[in-house]
């Protein structure tokens, strides 16, 4: 069975892009592969394609930060108009048929945001709109994708979630 490459794992890539940007077109091209983004051959990674993801990455995370459902999905409609392309059958790298929702030949930064974009509306659609946010402990604002069974993931990690417990154990032992 090949799983559509579009979903879980863009979304994760596009918040490890979040959490630690990419500073060189060299990182950002050893990031793509790391994560399975095809950019070898023809394709270069420049200074162009840097500022490009960083310019998507500003405007995905106000998709990451809107508060309601309705205005959550016109800001992600806003960049898939600007990223995605009608869907269409590729076996680009020789691995199998599977669909592209972006036009071929793109750079690399613009593959990244539309790869990026389509991801997060399959995994928001999918899976439910509430799936991504910002932390919930005090001291953290670092963004996370919900990929839990249950969908009430409220922090972006286990140290956060434990410390913050902690933290509201103290505070109702000192109140006591």
């Amino acid at each position: 069975m090949r799983l559509n490459p579009y979903g879980e794992d863009p979304v994760r890539f596009g918040l490890d892009l979040l959490e630690r940007p990419p500073t060189t077109p060299g990182e950002l091209r050893t990031r793509c592969l790391q994560a399975g983004v095809a950019v070898a051959g023809h394709r270069s990674v420049g200074k162009v394609d840097l500022a490009t993801v960083e310019a998507f990455l500003a405007h995905w995370a106000e998709v990451i930060d809107e508060p309601t459902e309705a205005s959550r999905a016109e800001l992600l409609n806003g960049l898939l108009a600007t990223t995605a392309a009608y869907p269409r059958l590729t076996n680009h790298v020789g691995d199998g048929w599977h669909l592209h929702y972006r036009a071929p030949e793109l750079p690399v930064g613009e593959v990244v945001a539309a790869l990026v974009a389509v991801g997060t509306a399959l995994h928001l659609t999918g899976r439910g709109m509430h799936r991504l946010g910002r932390c919930a402990a005090p001291d953290c604002d670092r963004a996370f994708g919900d990929f839990s069974r249950t969908g009430r993931q409220r922090y972006c990690g286990t140290a956060c979630s434990n410390r913050d417990a902690v933290r509201r154990h103290r505070e109702r032992a000192r109140t006591a």
